[in-house]
């Protein structure tokens, strides 16, 4: 993994242990975006009047390969936080409704829903999922615990934020199908991670990042809904796309809604392609498992530190490269900044309920000595800032 550390335009000062928060773009992918940019300001009417609809199509067509699905079901939007937004607006959501979810859901999200819920009188249901988890099948039976007759949409991460653990979203999905409840999957930390199939999922909407662990330039994410379903979203910007002519129309009232909002810059859903290309000229597969296995490795480390089990088996796959050890209650603001500021490095520090964590993302261009690093670092530490 060390040959791919010369690709990133990372502070080399920095050991950067935080890919899950915004990503990381590698150089080719970064200059691919850049020349973008030049071709929309050399001709912007040109580019954005008459061009971008096409580019655009062939840039969601190797997404659509990517993910195993028909491009004509995806569209893109800034982010996964937009994606929650259309679809909560959307949903014709009433009184005694309930969305039920988990409490390791995203923060952002979360108030989403508590904002549409709050309007309309529905409720946002968290079923508790307890660390530590011993197996998939745990999570499931807990999780459809929370299933009541009042039950329209399940909502669920398919990697969660704060703790990083992998759900069984395949298995919920498959459950929620029988007992026709809508599924929303947040796929924001998935694409690039772990392999993504949209048709062996089958949720009925997703949406996800293209910026993070895809490895594309910010800005750049999906959102995904199975065709019977796209009559049912709305605009979360009402623009040109609400009443199309036959000279504007991409021919998908889904895409013309939601493609063009006004003025923008595109350029990021324009790189995907090459970020694509980048992973598989670089044997992503392979990386990816150097990665998770660096990554238990680290999450060993930290837990024989501090004397305290892992939270997950850490020869399962609830985790991949992003994962959480587990920390003895201290103050995280002083830990964090004495990290960042003594140290170099750069990794949240995660307080959930009543647990305290750090969570490590390894991406291709971390190395056993970063790992070995924040061991140290956090050895020195932690007796200082107990809480």
């Amino acid at each position: 993994m060390l040959t791919l550390k010369q690709h990133f335009l990372l502070d080399p000062s920095v050991i950067f242990l935080n890919h899950g928060s915004f990503g990381a773009a590698p150089r080719p992918v970064f200059e691919a975006y850049q020349n973008w940019q030049l071709r929309l300001e050399r001709q912007p009417v040109l580019f954005l009047g008459r061009e971008l609809d096409g580019l655009l199509k062939k840039s969601r067509q190797a997404l659509g390969e990517y993910l195993n699905t028909d491009s004509n079901d995806l569209v893109y939007i800034p982010n996964a936080t937009h994606g929650v937004n259309i679809i909560a607006h959307s949903l014709q959501l009433k009184p005694g409704d309930e969305i039920l979810t988990t409490d390791h859901e995203y923060g952002a999200c979360d108030y989403t829903w508590n904002f549409i819920c709050d309007k309309v009188g529905a409720n946002y249901i968290h079923q508790p999922i307890p660390l530590p988890v011993s197996s998939e099948e745990e999570i499931v039976q807990q999780f459809w615990r929370g299933v009541t007759s009042r039950t329209k949409v399940i909502y669920l991460s398919h990697i969660t934020s704060p703790t990083a653990l992998r759900m069984p979203v395949e298995q919920i999905c498959k459950r929620a199908k029988e007992a026709g409840i809508l599924t929303v999957i947040d796929a924001a930390h998935s694409p690039g991670q772990i392999p993504v199939d949209l048709q062996a999922l089958d949720a009925d909407i997703v949406f996800g990042n293209c910026h993070k662990w895809m490895l594309n330039a910010k800005g750049s994410a999906f959102l995904y809904v199975k065709q019977g379903l796209q009559h049912l979203i709305d605009p979360l910007i009402v623009s040109w796309g609400y009443h199309p002519t036959p000279e504007t129309t991409t021919g998908s009232r889904f895409i013309d809604i939601l493609q063009w909002t006004g003025t923008k810059d595109p350029t990021a859903a324009l790189t995907v392609p090459t970020a694509i290309q980048f992973m598989r000229d670089n044997h992503w597969d392979d990386v990816r498992k150097e990665c998770h296995d660096l990554l238990r490795r680290g999450i060993e480390q930290i837990c024989d530190l501090v004397n305290m089990p892992p939270l997950y088996p850490l020869d399962s796959d609830l985790y991949s490269q992003m994962g959480i050890a587990p920390l003895p209650l201290s103050n995280l603001a002083a830990l964090k900044n004495r990290l960042y500021d003594e140290y170099k490095i750069e990794v949240p520090l995660i307080q959930w309920q009543d647990q305290q964590f750090v969570r490590i993302s390894v991406q291709g261009y971390n190395s056993e000595e970063d790992i070995d690093a924040l061991a140290k670092a956090l050895q020195v530490l932690l007796p200082q800032v107990a809480a």
